[in-house]
């Protein structure tokens, strides 16, 4: 019969036929076969000795209990196989709903058993479940909280398969794989799995990168460390220099001009530098920066693109780089991250600012050389 049924299910064109043979199915029906001739022919047979024929009925209903047990199971390993292939169940977590199925059906199962091999009716032993409560929720805690936290992560669309999560506590960052009853697998960077309790992610804090992704553009924040003692109002050698800046050179014209009415309106006295509005070179090249990464191919001109001087701090004056990349492959997001900072960091010294950073022990040798 198996052989049959595998056979045909090779030439036919669905595919749920075949996914039943692979999980073997079939070979697990075919157990019904010797259960029910056993069933049938032991009482004609050995009519003439009730006792044996007891004992052999009860544990042929057993076994028959056995195969429809591992028949249900196996069913179930199908259908959630075929299930996980539909788009409308390839990010929920199917293992979790077949697992607890699993479960609920073995305790039917085993209830059964014993209630054939004792000679009760199962409602005895339900009972005797319903006083043994605590130490059932005691035994079973780990698989009512993950299967209350696979209800809440499925009804707020918390996580999915292929979901990017990171969760610092558990050292998990990367793909999600699964999602069971009580872990949910996670796939990271390098390579290795980690293994998270379900209900954690209810418990504790994680960032699912989902949004990044179906938005199709990764976030860039760095900042440059501009040395203070560098920043400077801008003297006229140093407008003229920043003129021939190409993609800032409407900007400090128009800048440029917008002081001088403001002054002339106010009647400064520009003779000293604390009078009236000047420009300055930071101020500049926080424009040339903004400027530069609107013209960037890689950056999203759709989303926020801002240059913004963070609060001073030991380090110097932070220019923070604001923008989102349109490429979240990981290299590339690297590279164009990179392309620019390095950019950014080799044009400083053309407004006459130098980056902070700490000094090293060639600072030191280079003074005592001196």
């Amino acid at each position: 019969m198996v052989r049959i049924i595998t056979t045909l299910a090779r030439k036919s064109k669905t595919e749920w036929d075949d996914i039943l043979v692979e999980k073997k199915f079939f070979s697990a029906v075919a157990h019904l076969a010797p259960v029910l001739l056993i069933e049938i022919l032991v009482p004609l047979f050995f009519k003439d000795f009730p006792t044996f024929v007891d004992y052999v009925i009860r544990a042929n209903d057993v076994y028959l209990i056995a195969i429809v047990l591992i028949m249900v199971n196996r069913f179930l390993n199908a259908a959630q196989l075929i299930l996980s292939r539909l788009d409308l169940f390839k990010d929920k977590p199917l293992g979790s709903y077949f697992q607890l199925t699993k479960i609920v059906i073995g305790i039917i199962a085993g209830v059964l058993m014993l209630s054939v091999l004792v000679s009760k009716s199962p409602i005895y032993f339900f009972s005797a479940f319903g006083a043994m409560t605590a130490v059932i929720l005691f035994v079973f805690k780990d698989t009512i909280l993950g299967f209350i936290a696979s209800i809440q992560l499925s009804a707020n669309d918390m996580i999915r398969v292929g979901d990017w999560v990171q969760m610092d506590k558990y050292g998990a960052d990367g793909d999600v794989l699964e999602i069971n009853l009580t872990t949910v697998k996670v796939k990271n960077w390098d390579k290795t799995i980690s293994t998270v309790p379900t209900y954690s992610f209810i418990s504790d804090s994680f960032k699912n990168w989902r949004g990044m992704q179906e938005t199709g553009a990764r976030r860039i924040a760095r900042s440059v460390y501009i040395n203070i003692s560098t920043v400077k109002f801008a003297t006229p050698e140093m407008i003229d220099r920043f003129k021939k800046i190409h993609i800032i050179s409407k900007y400090v014209e128009d800048k440029q001009q917008e002081i001088e009415a403001y002054n002339k309106e106010q009647a400064a006295d520009t003779s000293h530098v604390s009078n009236g509005r000047r420009m300055t070179n930071l101020g500049t090249f926080r424009a040339y920066a903004q400027r530069y990464l609107e013209r960037h191919p890689k950056v999203d001109k759709n989303l926020t693109i801002m240059v913004r001087q963070l609060e001073p701090n030991e380090k110097g004056v932070p220019v923070q780089i604001y923008c989102f990349c349109n490429d979240i492959a990981w290299e590339n997001y690297e590279a164009v991250q990179s392309d620019i900072m390095d950019h950014l960091l080799s044009v400083v010294p053309q407004f006459d600012l130098q980056v902070f950073q700490n000094p090293s022990g060639s600072d030191f040798r280079k003074l005592q050389g001196e």
